[in-house]
């Protein structure tokens, strides 16, 4: 599936962490995507919460006046057994969509295991796998590195996909 404005996607994939927050963008041209570039924005638990996530809001809006996507795919916050992680991840995670909805992108949100399963093919898949299967499915030559920035451009593929899948359900409700 392509856009009206020429056949061609640009998806920011983001998996929010207050720590780490990994970030892909991928190219999708008729059927292929292409990874674009990828990067991991990190900050040390010293810092202060609000200069950590001014840092993630600052850095995804460079990504985001660099590449330009027209689209944006957001991990959802998994809620575990650890509160107080997920409560932190859930604070990146906004402002990763304050960053985009400032940039006026179309934002959309996905679960760890929808993404492991449109990129594995098990909503059960380790690190390894998702990595393994984001470095076939992107045709590079190496591991993405580190696993936040894999975990990123998963996410944007599963969008890519998960759009394909959305246009064809309205097309069949036509």
């Amino acid at each position: 599936m392509t856009d009206a404005r020429g056949g061609r996607v640009i998806i920011l994939g983001v998996d929010p962490g207050l720590a780490n927050t990994g970030w892909g963008v991928v190219e999708r041209e008729g059927n292929s995507c292409r990874a674009l570039a990828y990067g991991c924005i990190s900050s040390k638990a010293s810092e202060p919460v609000a200069q950590r996530l001014a840092r993630i809001h600052d850095e995804l809006r460079e990504v985001i006046a660099r590449f330009k996507p027209s689209e944006c795919a957001v991990e959802s916050v998994y809620f575990g057994t650890n509160a107080k992680s997920a409560f932190a991840t859930g604070q990146a995670r906004g402002v990763a969509l304050l960053a985009t909805a400032d940039a006026a992108i179309l934002i959309a949100e996905y679960s760890p295991v929808q993404i492991k399963n449109v990129v594995v093919g098990s909503g059960t898949a380790d690190k390894n796998q998702v990595t393994y299967m984001v470095r076939s499915l992107l045709a590079l030559d190496h591991d993405p590195r580190p696993d936040h920035a894999a975990d990123a451009l998963a996410v944007a593929l599963t969008h890519s996909a998960m759009r394909d899948r959305a246009a064809l359900e309205a097309k069949a409700l036509a």
